[in-house]
């Protein structure tokens, strides 16, 4: 058994359901449930729903599901909207106006995506004593909050003159994220907290809260931004972030997960493939990586590419079977898995490579023609069609074989035209399994077409 705090250790995830999960959140997931994990503690799953005007309809049950699907399973369940409507928040609230913490502030809520955010660090409300509105938190001059950082390994520290006074209840009633984070970390014995690095500015308005209501703060670690490999930060405006997105394009969990594992953490032995069970094994909070990761598309096929390559045959139609043609079934996909699956990256590319085994392809065209040689053809045609059906699949590497020796043949630039003649492609599985797998009829039909 792994000892190494004198309380139990909690971690937790808490998605806004704004959107798809994305690699920056299943890696803020990932890291909270494997460090809860690796010292016997627990792991909560808190959607934070108080921002009504932003949730959009499903991304709920999209987040609960993929949490699913990556088994990072939780002990403890909480949705903030139901503990809004006990009144919670707005106690907290409350305690901070009747100790001169917070006060209550009439302006109209700023529409930061079209007014930017204000530049005023003081609200012009702090000192009129309303008694209705918004509820804000009033910050001291000159005075120093800060906190160390485990995940940057570093002390962190703020001067309150630079903070600005944050709602914490909306008009409404609902809690800002500000408050929320505080009291729920608090109420569910919150030990650790893992999330962005552009939630920093946030903590100094955290910490002051945790103050004000008499709260121990968790200790608090911001996880390194992840890197476009074209500079800047991972964004959706630089291309697919979404899990949701990866999974449509062929990658499996088990690829996408061991990925992100390695997204600003690394072993001590510089090992590369974990399951989730060794990944929690193995974690460290030391293995922390203080320089921002770069999400590489190339390693990231490449991993997956070995894990569909390790799946069975059954394994393998059974998932492939989304990106095959409706008319292949899962025996047909079992039969020709060992044929493809250690020659795609990810799932998608199975369409691409492998259609033509079970639909006949176009006629090849324009460069393609160019690799094709019309007496390595009549010669294949020939010889193949000795051949009985009942021996095809028997005899037909012999059969080739004899023919490239028989007709003096370049055995590359001969088999590359027979590849063309089948596949209209020069990318293929194996040809003579292929052949095999397609049958004479067929095979002859497109060798046929082009003379």
């Amino acid at each position: 058994m792994v000892i190494k705090f004198s309380y139990m250790v909690k971690t937790r995830f808490a998605p806004s359901p704004t959107g798809s999960l994305h690699i920056g959140g299943l890696r803020t997931a990932l890291f909270s449930y494997a460090l809860a994990k690796h010292y016997r503690g627990k792991f909560v799953l808190r959607i934070e729903d108080t921002d009504k005007k932003r949730e959009v309809q499903g991304s709920k049950e999209e987040v609960i599901n993929y949490l699913k699907d990556f088994n990072l399973t939780w002990d403890e369940y909480y949705v903030q909207s139901e503990r809004k409507d006990a009144g919670i928040y707005k106690k907290a609230a409350e305690k901070l106006i009747r100790e001169g913490r917070a006060f209550y502030c009439r302006c109209k809520p700023r529409n930061a995506k079209k007014e930017g955010y204000s530049k005023i660090l003081k609200d012009p409300c702090r000192d009129k004593n309303y008694k209705d509105g918004a509820v804000k938190l009033k910050v001291p001059e000159n005075k120093k909050v800060s906190y160390r950082d485990f995940v940057l390994g570093k002390k962190v520290q703020w001067n309150t003159s630079d903070i600005q006074e944050a709602t914490l209840l909306k008009s409404d009633g609902y809690p800002t994220y500000h408050l929320a984070v505080v009291v729920d970390d608090s109420d569910m014995g919150i030990t650790h907290v893992m999330r962005g690095y552009d939630w920093i500015p946030s903590t100094p308005i955290h910490l002051l809260v945790y103050r004000y209501l008499k709260l121990k703060h968790p200790e608090i670690g911001h996880l390194t931004d992840i890197l476009d490999p074209g500079g800047g930060k991972l964004s959706k405006r630089k291309g697919s972030v979404s899990i949701n997105d990866f999974i449509k394009e062929g990658y499996l969990h088990e690829a996408l997960l061991n990925f992100v594992m390695l997204l600003g953490w690394a072993p001590k032995d510089n090992r590369e493939f974990f399951t989730l069970k060794e990944f929690v094994g193995v974690f460290d909070e030391k293995g922390f990586q203080k320089s921002n990761p770069i999400f590489d598309r190339n390693k990231l096929d490449w991993m997956n590419a070995n894990y569909i390559g390790k799946l069975t045959d059954e394994e393998f139609a059974e998932k492939v079977k989304a990106f095959a043609p409706e008319k292949a079934g899962i025996n047909e996909l079992k039969i020709i898995s060992p044929l493809v699956k250690t020659r795609i990256k990810k799932f998608s590319e199975f369409g691409r490579l492998a259609n033509a085994l079970f639909i006949t392809p176009p006629l090849p065209r324009g460069d393609l023609l160019k690799g094709v040689n019309k007496k390595h053809i009549k010669a294949t045609l020939k010889s193949l069609t000795e051949i009985d059906e009942k021996q095809w699949k028997e005899n037909i590497d012999k059969v080739l074989i004899q023919t490239v020796d028989k007709n003096q043949f370049n055995t590359g630039d001969f088999f590359m035209s027979l590849r063309i003649a089948i596949f209209s492609s020069n990318k293929t599985p194996p040809l003579n399994d292929s052949m095999k797998f397609i049958g004479r009829s067929e095979s002859l039909t497109r060798i046929r077409r082009l003379i």
